[in-house]
Protein backbone atom coordinates (compact mmCIF):
# COMPACT_ATOMS: atom_id res chain seq x y z
CA UNK A 1 0.00 0.00 0.00
CA UNK A 2 0.99 3.55 -0.90
CA UNK A 3 0.85 6.45 1.82
CA UNK A 4 0.40 10.12 0.99
CA UNK A 5 3.60 11.36 2.73
CA UNK A 6 2.46 13.50 5.59
CA UNK A 7 4.81 16.52 6.68
CA UNK A 8 4.13 16.27 10.48
CA UNK A 9 3.92 12.93 11.68
CA UNK A 10 1.06 12.30 14.59
CA UNK A 11 3.60 11.64 17.34
CA UNK A 12 5.48 15.26 16.50
CA UNK A 13 1.91 16.98 16.65
CA UNK A 14 0.45 15.72 19.95
CA UNK A 15 3.97 15.90 21.52
CA UNK A 16 3.88 19.36 20.20
CA UNK A 17 0.35 19.96 21.75
CA UNK A 18 1.43 18.84 24.48
CA UNK A 19 4.55 21.06 25.17
CA UNK A 20 2.83 23.77 23.79
CA UNK A 21 0.01 23.61 26.59
CA UNK A 22 3.02 22.97 29.19
CA UNK A 23 4.46 26.06 27.73
CA UNK A 24 1.45 28.32 27.79
CA UNK A 25 0.94 27.30 31.82
CA UNK A 26 4.47 28.18 32.46
CA UNK A 27 4.08 31.60 30.90
CA UNK A 28 0.67 32.35 32.35
CA UNK A 29 1.93 31.23 35.84
CA UNK A 30 5.15 32.82 35.71
CA UNK A 31 3.64 36.27 34.27
CA UNK A 32 1.66 36.01 37.26
CA UNK A 33 4.49 35.74 39.60
CA UNK A 34 6.46 38.40 38.45
CA UNK A 35 3.06 40.55 38.37
CA UNK A 36 2.47 40.18 41.75
CA UNK A 37 6.01 40.09 43.28
CA UNK A 38 6.63 43.24 41.09
CA UNK A 39 3.35 45.19 42.87
CA UNK A 40 4.73 43.64 45.99
CA UNK A 41 8.29 45.67 45.75
CA UNK A 42 6.43 48.36 44.39
CA UNK A 43 4.27 48.40 47.50
CA UNK A 44 7.11 48.32 50.08
CA UNK A 45 9.37 51.03 48.48
CA UNK A 46 5.78 53.01 49.11
CA UNK A 47 5.55 52.12 52.60
CA UNK A 48 9.15 52.92 53.40
CA UNK A 49 8.40 55.92 51.54
CA UNK A 50 5.69 56.74 53.55
CA UNK A 51 7.43 56.06 57.00
CA UNK A 52 9.99 58.37 55.92
CA UNK A 53 7.64 61.40 55.32
CA UNK A 54 5.52 60.42 58.27
CA UNK A 55 9.24 60.75 60.51
CA UNK A 56 11.15 63.40 59.64
CA UNK A 57 7.59 65.42 59.57
CA UNK A 58 7.28 64.78 63.59
CA UNK A 59 11.42 66.49 63.70
CA UNK A 60 12.33 70.15 63.79
CA UNK A 61 16.21 69.01 62.92
CA UNK A 62 18.22 70.79 60.00
CA UNK A 63 18.48 68.97 56.34
CA UNK A 64 21.90 67.95 57.20
CA UNK A 65 21.49 66.64 60.84
CA UNK A 66 18.47 64.25 58.90
CA UNK A 67 20.68 63.27 56.10
CA UNK A 68 23.69 62.71 58.39
CA UNK A 69 21.10 60.25 60.99
CA UNK A 70 19.90 58.23 58.33
CA UNK A 71 21.05 54.83 57.87
CA UNK A 72 20.65 53.79 54.35
CA UNK A 73 19.78 50.77 52.62
CA UNK A 74 20.86 48.59 49.55
CA UNK A 75 18.73 50.22 47.18
CA UNK A 76 18.13 53.67 48.69
CA UNK A 77 19.63 57.00 49.63
CA UNK A 78 18.93 60.13 51.36
CA UNK A 79 19.96 63.59 50.33
CA UNK A 80 19.20 67.53 50.91
CA UNK A 81 18.60 69.89 48.15
CA UNK A 82 18.42 73.52 48.62
CA UNK A 83 16.50 74.72 45.70
CA UNK A 84 18.83 73.09 42.85
CA UNK A 85 21.55 72.19 45.34
CA UNK A 86 22.65 69.27 46.39
CA UNK A 87 23.36 69.91 50.08
CA UNK A 88 24.10 66.54 51.78
CA UNK A 89 24.22 62.70 50.64
CA UNK A 90 24.01 59.75 52.27
CA UNK A 91 26.79 56.86 50.99
CA UNK A 92 24.80 55.80 47.52
CA UNK A 93 24.50 51.76 46.94
CA UNK A 94 26.09 51.09 43.79
CA UNK A 95 24.21 51.59 40.76
CA UNK A 96 22.74 54.35 42.44
CA UNK A 97 25.67 57.29 42.54
CA UNK A 98 22.70 60.24 43.26
CA UNK A 99 25.62 62.82 43.68
CA UNK A 100 27.46 61.58 40.14
CA UNK A 101 24.03 61.72 38.19
CA UNK A 102 23.30 64.75 37.01
CA UNK A 103 20.23 64.06 35.01
CA UNK A 104 18.60 62.71 38.17
CA UNK A 105 18.76 65.40 40.24
CA UNK A 106 17.85 67.65 37.58
CA UNK A 107 14.85 66.15 37.40
CA UNK A 108 14.11 65.93 40.62
CA UNK A 109 14.77 69.55 41.52
CA UNK A 110 12.79 69.93 38.70
CA UNK A 111 9.58 68.00 40.03
CA UNK A 112 10.28 69.69 43.91
CA UNK A 113 10.07 73.36 42.32
CA UNK A 114 7.00 72.29 40.91
CA UNK A 115 5.87 71.13 44.21
CA UNK A 116 5.70 67.51 43.71
CA UNK A 117 6.87 65.93 47.03
CA UNK A 118 6.59 62.17 45.73
CA UNK A 119 6.55 60.51 42.32
CA UNK A 120 9.18 59.03 39.98
CA UNK A 121 11.82 60.63 37.70
CA UNK A 122 14.22 58.55 35.64
CA UNK A 123 17.63 58.98 36.03
CA UNK A 124 20.89 58.00 34.33
CA UNK A 125 21.01 54.74 35.95
CA UNK A 126 17.57 53.90 35.84
CA UNK A 127 13.75 54.97 36.91
CA UNK A 128 13.71 56.23 41.27
CA UNK A 129 10.40 56.20 43.43
CA UNK A 130 10.95 59.32 46.05
CA UNK A 131 9.49 61.57 48.60
CA UNK A 132 10.28 64.51 50.54
CA UNK A 133 9.96 66.64 53.66
CA UNK A 134 10.51 70.61 53.48
CA UNK A 135 13.14 71.88 56.44
CA UNK A 136 13.91 75.24 57.84
CA UNK A 137 16.83 74.95 55.99
CA UNK A 138 16.26 72.50 52.91
CA UNK A 139 14.36 69.91 51.67
CA UNK A 140 15.23 66.18 52.05
CA UNK A 141 14.49 63.59 49.61
CA UNK A 142 14.59 59.59 49.92
CA UNK A 143 15.08 58.34 46.78
CA UNK A 144 14.27 54.13 46.01
CA UNK A 145 16.07 52.95 43.11
CA UNK A 146 13.50 50.46 40.93
CA UNK A 147 15.42 48.33 39.28
CA UNK A 148 17.63 47.48 42.16
CA UNK A 149 14.48 46.56 44.06
CA UNK A 150 13.31 44.45 41.10
CA UNK A 151 16.59 42.96 40.80
CA UNK A 152 15.55 39.57 43.33
CA UNK A 153 12.38 39.63 41.31
CA UNK A 154 13.89 39.57 37.43
CA UNK A 155 16.66 37.48 38.61
CA UNK A 156 14.22 35.11 40.06
CA UNK A 157 12.21 34.85 36.85
CA UNK A 158 15.07 34.84 34.89
CA UNK A 159 15.92 31.38 36.89
CA UNK A 160 12.79 30.50 36.41
CA UNK A 161 12.54 30.87 32.86
CA UNK A 162 15.67 28.93 32.06
CA UNK A 163 14.81 26.02 34.44
CA UNK A 164 11.35 26.29 32.33
CA UNK A 165 13.73 25.93 29.13
CA UNK A 166 15.43 22.60 30.78
CA UNK A 167 12.28 21.11 32.03
CA UNK A 168 10.57 21.92 28.18
CA UNK A 169 13.76 19.86 26.78
CA UNK A 170 13.97 17.12 29.45
CA UNK A 171 10.12 16.89 28.49
CA UNK A 172 10.36 16.70 24.91
CA UNK A 173 13.06 13.62 25.17
CA UNK A 174 11.29 12.01 27.88
CA UNK A 175 7.31 12.29 26.26
CA UNK A 176 8.97 11.46 22.08
CA UNK A 177 9.90 7.89 24.03
CA UNK A 178 6.17 7.90 26.05
CA UNK A 179 4.32 8.81 23.03
CA UNK A 180 5.98 6.39 20.65
CA UNK A 181 5.08 4.06 23.01
CA UNK A 182 1.76 4.83 23.27
CA UNK A 183 0.90 4.78 19.76
CA UNK A 184 3.14 1.83 19.17
CA UNK A 185 -0.34 -0.09 19.22
CA UNK A 186 -1.64 2.18 16.10
CA UNK A 187 1.63 1.32 14.02
CA UNK A 188 0.72 -2.25 14.83
CA UNK A 189 -3.07 -1.66 13.84
CA UNK A 190 -1.63 -0.13 10.29
CA UNK A 191 0.46 -1.96 9.93
CA UNK A 192 -1.74 -5.81 10.21
CA UNK A 193 -4.37 -3.99 8.50
CA UNK A 194 -1.80 -3.68 5.71
CA UNK A 195 -0.81 -6.93 5.27
CA UNK A 196 -4.45 -8.25 5.35
CA UNK A 197 -5.39 -8.42 1.68
CA UNK A 198 -8.87 -9.79 0.45
CA UNK A 199 -7.12 -13.90 0.21
CA UNK A 200 -5.04 -13.44 3.35
CA UNK A 201 -8.33 -12.10 6.36
CA UNK A 202 -6.84 -14.43 9.09
CA UNK A 203 -4.82 -11.89 10.91
CA UNK A 204 -5.81 -10.30 14.34
CA UNK A 205 -3.47 -8.03 16.56
CA UNK A 206 -3.80 -8.19 20.30
CA UNK A 207 -5.09 -6.29 22.08
CA UNK A 208 -2.89 -5.22 25.74
CA UNK A 209 -4.21 -3.30 28.84
CA UNK A 210 -8.12 -1.96 29.28
CA UNK A 211 -7.28 1.75 27.54
CA UNK A 212 -9.36 2.91 24.35
CA UNK A 213 -6.22 1.65 21.87
CA UNK A 214 -7.71 -1.50 23.09
CA UNK A 215 -10.75 -1.04 22.97
CA UNK A 216 -9.92 0.17 19.26
CA UNK A 217 -7.82 -3.33 18.73
CA UNK A 218 -10.80 -5.27 20.43
CA UNK A 219 -13.51 -3.36 17.51
CA UNK A 220 -11.16 -3.46 14.63
CA UNK A 221 -10.92 -7.22 14.63
CA UNK A 222 -14.44 -7.50 15.52
CA UNK A 223 -14.79 -5.79 11.80
CA UNK A 224 -11.87 -8.24 10.57
CA UNK A 225 -14.20 -11.33 11.48
CA UNK A 226 -17.41 -9.60 10.14
CA UNK A 227 -15.55 -8.88 6.75
CA UNK A 228 -13.93 -11.98 6.66
CA UNK A 229 -17.41 -13.44 7.02
CA UNK A 230 -18.71 -11.44 4.57
CA UNK A 231 -15.91 -12.07 1.77
CA UNK A 232 -16.35 -15.93 2.75
CA UNK A 233 -20.27 -16.04 2.05
CA UNK A 234 -19.79 -14.06 -1.24
CA UNK A 235 -17.36 -16.80 -2.34
CA UNK A 236 -20.38 -19.58 -0.80
CA UNK A 237 -22.52 -17.46 -3.05
CA UNK A 238 -20.53 -17.38 -6.15
CA UNK A 239 -19.92 -20.77 -5.53
CA UNK A 240 -23.37 -22.02 -5.56
CA UNK A 241 -24.34 -19.68 -8.63
CA UNK A 242 -21.18 -21.21 -10.85
CA UNK A 243 -22.56 -24.74 -9.96
CA UNK A 244 -26.42 -23.94 -10.03
CA UNK A 245 -25.44 -22.40 -13.40
CA UNK A 246 -23.56 -24.84 -15.00
CA UNK A 247 -26.52 -27.66 -15.57
CA UNK A 248 -28.44 -25.42 -17.56
CA UNK A 249 -25.75 -24.14 -19.71
CA UNK A 250 -24.65 -27.75 -20.06
CA UNK A 251 -28.72 -28.62 -21.01
CA UNK A 252 -29.18 -26.19 -23.65
CA UNK A 253 -25.39 -26.40 -25.47
CA UNK A 254 -25.87 -30.07 -25.01
CA UNK A 255 -29.26 -29.90 -27.24
CA UNK A 256 -27.94 -27.72 -29.48
CA UNK A 257 -25.42 -29.69 -30.62
CA UNK A 258 -27.35 -32.60 -31.32
CA UNK A 259 -29.91 -30.98 -33.04
CA UNK A 260 -30.80 -31.79 -36.44
CA UNK A 261 -31.61 -28.21 -38.06
CA UNK A 262 -33.10 -30.01 -40.63
CA UNK A 263 -35.43 -31.70 -38.90
CA UNK A 264 -38.45 -29.50 -37.34
CA UNK A 265 -39.26 -31.76 -34.91
CA UNK A 266 -36.13 -32.01 -33.33
CA UNK A 267 -35.53 -28.44 -33.83
CA UNK A 268 -38.93 -27.48 -32.38
CA UNK A 269 -38.05 -29.90 -28.83
CA UNK A 270 -34.67 -28.25 -28.32
CA UNK A 271 -36.28 -25.04 -28.33
CA UNK A 272 -38.79 -25.78 -25.83
CA UNK A 273 -35.83 -27.27 -23.84
CA UNK A 274 -33.70 -24.20 -23.87
CA UNK A 275 -36.79 -21.63 -23.04
CA UNK A 276 -37.20 -24.20 -19.96
CA UNK A 277 -34.31 -23.57 -18.93
CA UNK A 278 -33.47 -20.54 -20.09
CA UNK A 279 -36.98 -19.82 -17.68
CA UNK A 280 -35.51 -21.61 -14.95
CA UNK A 281 -32.41 -19.55 -15.10
CA UNK A 282 -34.82 -16.26 -15.07
CA UNK A 283 -35.91 -17.57 -11.47
CA UNK A 284 -32.75 -18.22 -10.29
CA UNK A 285 -31.52 -14.87 -11.21
CA UNK A 286 -34.55 -13.56 -9.20
CA UNK A 287 -34.81 -15.71 -6.44
CA UNK A 288 -30.61 -14.46 -6.06
CA UNK A 289 -31.92 -10.59 -6.70
CA UNK A 290 -34.98 -11.28 -3.41
CA UNK A 291 -32.03 -12.76 -1.29
CA UNK A 292 -29.86 -10.20 -1.65
CA UNK A 293 -31.98 -7.77 -1.79
CA UNK A 294 -33.33 -8.87 1.97
CA UNK A 295 -30.08 -9.43 3.60
CA UNK A 296 -28.83 -5.78 2.43
CA UNK A 297 -31.97 -3.58 2.28
CA UNK A 298 -32.80 -1.55 5.41
CA UNK A 299 -36.61 -3.53 6.45
CA UNK A 300 -39.48 -0.87 7.62
CA UNK A 301 -40.33 -0.77 10.98
CA UNK A 302 -43.65 -0.95 12.19
CA UNK A 303 -46.51 -2.59 14.67
CA UNK A 304 -47.69 -5.58 13.05
CA UNK A 305 -51.11 -7.04 14.41
CA UNK A 306 -50.25 -11.11 14.47
CA UNK A 307 -54.28 -11.43 13.49
CA UNK A 308 -54.25 -9.38 11.26
CA UNK A 309 -51.33 -10.50 9.27
CA UNK A 310 -53.05 -13.94 9.85
CA UNK A 311 -55.95 -12.47 8.11
CA UNK A 312 -54.28 -11.37 5.28
CA UNK A 313 -52.05 -14.39 4.22
CA UNK A 314 -55.16 -16.47 4.35
CA UNK A 315 -57.09 -14.19 1.42
CA UNK A 316 -53.99 -14.64 -0.29
CA UNK A 317 -52.92 -18.46 -0.16
CA UNK A 318 -56.10 -18.85 -2.07
CA UNK A 319 -54.57 -18.05 -5.00
CA UNK A 320 -52.71 -21.08 -4.87
CA UNK A 321 -54.78 -23.89 -6.61
CA UNK A 322 -54.84 -27.46 -6.21
CA UNK A 323 -55.49 -27.26 -2.31
CA UNK A 324 -58.07 -26.40 0.29
CA UNK A 325 -56.69 -24.06 2.85
CA UNK A 326 -57.55 -23.64 6.38
CA UNK A 327 -56.78 -21.31 8.93
CA UNK A 328 -56.15 -23.05 11.82
CA UNK A 329 -55.62 -20.59 15.15
CA UNK A 330 -55.56 -16.69 14.93
CA UNK A 331 -53.31 -15.12 17.63
CA UNK A 332 -53.59 -11.45 19.03
CA UNK A 333 -50.52 -9.55 19.75
CA UNK A 334 -47.88 -7.07 18.24
CA UNK A 335 -44.54 -7.72 16.15
CA UNK A 336 -42.41 -5.36 15.30
CA UNK A 337 -40.86 -5.60 11.55
CA UNK A 338 -42.07 -5.26 7.87
CA UNK A 339 -45.67 -6.48 7.39
CA UNK A 340 -44.70 -6.42 3.24
CA UNK A 341 -41.49 -8.72 4.07
CA UNK A 342 -43.20 -11.59 6.20
CA UNK A 343 -46.25 -11.78 4.50
CA UNK A 344 -43.46 -12.64 1.22
CA UNK A 345 -41.92 -15.58 3.87
CA UNK A 346 -45.20 -16.73 4.85
CA UNK A 347 -46.55 -17.15 0.76
CA UNK A 348 -42.89 -18.61 0.31
CA UNK A 349 -43.73 -21.54 2.95
CA UNK A 350 -47.44 -21.71 1.50
CA UNK A 351 -46.15 -22.38 -2.13
CA UNK A 352 -43.42 -24.40 -0.94
CA UNK A 353 -45.90 -27.07 0.98
CA UNK A 354 -48.10 -26.51 -2.20
CA UNK A 355 -45.55 -28.13 -4.08
CA UNK A 356 -44.86 -31.15 -2.26
CA UNK A 357 -48.72 -31.79 -0.58
CA UNK A 358 -50.50 -34.45 -3.12
CA UNK A 359 -53.81 -32.28 -4.83
CA UNK A 360 -56.69 -31.80 -3.19
CA UNK A 361 -55.11 -32.20 0.28
CA UNK A 362 -55.64 -29.28 2.21
CA UNK A 363 -53.12 -27.35 4.08
CA UNK A 364 -53.32 -25.52 7.32
CA UNK A 365 -51.75 -22.18 8.01
CA UNK A 366 -52.21 -20.24 11.70
CA UNK A 367 -50.75 -18.52 14.32
CA UNK A 368 -50.44 -18.36 18.04
CA UNK A 369 -48.56 -16.29 20.93
CA UNK A 370 -46.99 -16.96 24.36
CA UNK A 371 -45.56 -14.21 26.33
CA UNK A 372 -42.72 -13.57 24.20
CA UNK A 373 -42.83 -14.86 21.36
CA UNK A 374 -45.32 -15.32 18.42
CA UNK A 375 -45.55 -18.40 15.85
CA UNK A 376 -46.67 -18.52 12.45
CA UNK A 377 -47.05 -21.54 10.74
CA UNK A 378 -47.50 -23.61 8.07
CA UNK A 379 -48.69 -27.41 8.07
CA UNK A 380 -48.73 -29.82 4.86
CA UNK A 381 -49.21 -33.15 4.59
CA UNK A 382 -46.79 -34.60 2.19
CA UNK A 383 -43.92 -36.82 2.07
CA UNK A 384 -42.30 -34.81 4.91
CA UNK A 385 -38.87 -34.09 5.62
CA UNK A 386 -36.04 -36.13 7.74
CA UNK A 387 -35.04 -34.71 10.78
CA UNK A 388 -31.04 -35.10 9.84
CA UNK A 389 -31.81 -32.73 7.14
CA UNK A 390 -33.99 -30.28 8.57
CA UNK A 391 -31.10 -28.16 9.37
CA UNK A 392 -30.23 -28.13 5.64
CA UNK A 393 -33.23 -26.91 3.90
CA UNK A 394 -32.47 -22.96 5.07
CA UNK A 395 -29.49 -23.26 3.27
CA UNK A 396 -28.55 -21.29 -0.29
CA UNK A 397 -29.04 -24.22 -3.05
CA UNK A 398 -28.81 -26.80 -1.00
CA UNK A 399 -32.38 -29.08 -2.16
CA UNK A 400 -33.10 -32.25 -0.01
CA UNK A 401 -33.64 -35.59 -2.05
CA UNK A 402 -36.22 -37.16 -0.16
CA UNK A 403 -40.00 -37.72 -0.87
CA UNK A 404 -40.34 -33.93 -1.36
CA UNK A 405 -38.25 -34.07 -4.78
CA UNK A 406 -35.42 -31.90 -5.49
CA UNK A 407 -37.51 -29.21 -7.92
CA UNK A 408 -36.75 -25.45 -7.40
CA UNK A 409 -33.68 -22.94 -6.91
CA UNK A 410 -32.60 -24.00 -3.79
CA UNK A 411 -33.15 -20.61 -2.84
CA UNK A 412 -37.04 -20.18 -1.54
CA UNK A 413 -36.42 -20.61 2.29
CA UNK A 414 -33.18 -19.20 2.50
CA UNK A 415 -35.41 -15.88 1.83
CA UNK A 416 -37.89 -17.31 4.28
CA UNK A 417 -35.01 -17.78 6.93
CA UNK A 418 -33.27 -14.26 5.95
CA UNK A 419 -36.62 -12.30 6.42
CA UNK A 420 -36.97 -13.80 9.89
CA UNK A 421 -34.03 -13.37 10.62
CA UNK A 422 -33.76 -9.55 10.05
CA UNK A 423 -36.80 -9.38 12.40
CA UNK A 424 -34.78 -11.34 15.27
CA UNK A 425 -36.08 -14.78 14.99
CA UNK A 426 -35.63 -18.14 13.66
CA UNK A 427 -37.50 -20.47 11.74
CA UNK A 428 -38.39 -24.08 12.94
CA UNK A 429 -39.39 -27.67 11.62
CA UNK A 430 -41.72 -30.34 13.18
CA UNK A 431 -43.88 -33.71 11.81
CA UNK A 432 -46.95 -32.96 11.17
CA UNK A 433 -49.75 -35.39 12.79
CA UNK A 434 -50.05 -38.20 10.45
CA UNK A 435 -47.41 -37.59 7.86
CA UNK A 436 -45.89 -34.22 6.20
CA UNK A 437 -43.86 -31.40 7.95
CA UNK A 438 -44.49 -28.10 10.10
CA UNK A 439 -42.66 -24.94 9.39
CA UNK A 440 -42.54 -22.31 11.83
CA UNK A 441 -41.91 -18.41 11.78
CA UNK A 442 -40.90 -17.89 15.36
CA UNK A 443 -40.64 -13.82 15.69
CA UNK A 444 -40.70 -11.46 18.75
CA UNK A 445 -43.55 -10.07 20.34
CA UNK A 446 -43.72 -6.70 21.07
CA UNK A 447 -43.70 -6.43 25.49
CA UNK A 448 -46.17 -4.65 27.88
CA UNK A 449 -49.01 -5.73 25.57
CA UNK A 450 -52.74 -5.29 27.63
CA UNK A 451 -55.14 -8.59 28.71
CA UNK A 452 -57.59 -7.94 25.74
CA UNK A 453 -54.10 -8.55 23.67
CA UNK A 454 -53.07 -12.44 24.49
CA UNK A 455 -53.79 -14.74 21.73
CA UNK A 456 -56.94 -16.14 21.10
CA UNK A 457 -56.72 -19.11 19.00
CA UNK A 458 -58.95 -20.58 16.46
CA UNK A 459 -60.24 -23.85 16.62
CA UNK A 460 -59.35 -26.32 13.35
CA UNK A 461 -62.55 -25.79 10.70
CA UNK A 462 -63.46 -22.74 12.03
CA UNK A 463 -62.24 -20.96 9.14
CA UNK A 464 -62.16 -22.98 5.77
CA UNK A 465 -60.54 -21.36 2.19
CA UNK A 466 -61.43 -23.28 -0.83
CA UNK A 467 -60.72 -23.62 -4.02
CA UNK A 468 -61.41 -26.01 -6.09
CA UNK A 469 -58.77 -28.20 -7.43
CA UNK A 470 -57.69 -28.58 -10.63
CA UNK A 471 -55.64 -31.09 -10.87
Amino acid sequence: MIRTPRPVSTRVRLLGAILGVVLVGMTAAGGVAYVVQSERVLANAQRQLDGFTSTVTRTDDDAIDIVSSTIPGRTDATIAVDDSRLVSATPSPPGLAIADDAALLSALTARLASGNLTGRVDGARGPVVYAAVETRDGTVVQIISVDQRMELVILSTTAYALTGIIVLVVMGVVGWFITGRLLSPLKRLRDTTDAITIDDMDQRLRAHGYDEISDLTTSVNGMLDRLAMSVDAQRQLLDDVRHELKTPITIVRGHLEMMNPADAQDAAETRDIGIAELDRLSRLVDDIDTLADVETATLSAALIDVGGLTDRVAELVCAIPDHTWRVEARASGKIHGDADRLVQAWLQLADNAAKYTPAGTPIEIGSSADGSTARLWVRDHGPGIPPAARHRVFRRFDRVATGRGIEGSGLGLSIVDAIVRAHDGHCGVTDTPGGGATITLNLPLVRGRSAAELPTPVRAGDVVLQREATG
